[in-house]
């Protein structure tokens, strides 16, 4: 067996020393939601209280996000892979360019696209007040991300080729699309998908804005939980923010490995 140097136990220790840094404030976080006083810690004891303050109060916006969420994820599967199919089609410079314009949500400040948001589509009660105001949003924020994650796979194969191949079996486009296209870039459609509800779960700047007091998400949800100045109630938050998301992404992730 081949013996480790020191390189391996140092870089060991910086790779162990950073998960730490990154990891142990979110654990001691969401513990300080499970403790009696977080101000004594966990010698005041153990308890389920603010767990229980938080479903009651605030289930609504975690239920509200995910949906949200899943929403999102069936908008920029519809919208996305179809853009991402066209640009890898025709690569031009126009293309070249509406693929950079598509990045700009990414690039400009969440609150200046929320408030573009309200600007244009203010006036329309119905739609403002509602969570597809919301919705919107974060449709136009992640769709980037499943555009550039599908469209990175498509140019990595030969899809004219393959398409080709099809058509002189007598396929015809919409066969070629789901039988050839979709199932060769499914690594990218679940990477993508990942992103797009990790990015809307957790999307906070716009969402503070374009939200009403009836369509409050869990990101919203958790700063007003953090503003009530009671730090337990705060953590509970991110407590069951944690418990929510981590099986969904798992889930996801484990989909993306089994396909590769």
């Amino acid at each position: 067996m081949k013996r480790r140097g020191a390189l391996f136990w140092l870089q060991l220790g910086f790779t162990l020393f950073v998960c730490a840094f990154l990891i142990v404030p979110v654990f001691l976080s969401m513990m300080a939601g499970l403790t009696v006083n977080y101000l004594t810690g966990i010698e005041s004891g153990l308890t389920l209280r603010w767990v229980g303050e938080v479903w009651s109060g605030y289930r609504d916006t975690i239920f509200l996000s995910m949906g949200i969420a899943l929403a999102c994820l069936a908008g920029t599967l519809v919208l996305g892979i179809p853009a991402a199919y066209a640009l890898a089609k025709r690569p031009t410079a126009m293309t070249r360019a509406i693929e950079e314009l598509l990045v700009m949500p990414v690039a400009v400040p969440g609150l200046a696209t929320a408030l573009a948001l309200i600007v244009t589509y203010g006036a329309a009660g119905g739609f403002r007040t509602s969570w597809t105001f919301i919705l919107t949003g974060h449709i136009l924020f992640t769709l980037p991300f499943m555009v550039r994650s599908v469209l990175a796979v498509l140019n990595a194969i030969d899809l004219n080729t393959l398409e080709e191949g099809a058509a002189s079996l007598g396929a015809g486009f919409t066969q070629r699309f789901f039988h050839v296209v979709l199932p060769n870039c499914r690594t990218g459609i679940l990477a993508g998908s990942l992103m797009v509800v990790t990015l809307s779960m957790g999307e906070f700047n716009m969402t503070w804005l374009l939200h009403t007091p009836l369509t409050k998400t869990l990101p919203v949800g958790l700063a007003d939980a953090y503003a009530s100045l009671r730090l337990e109630v705060g953590s509970a938050y991110t407590l069951i923010f944690f418990l929510m998301i981590m099986p969904l992404l798992l889930a996801l992730q484990a989909m993306t490995r089994h396909v590769r």
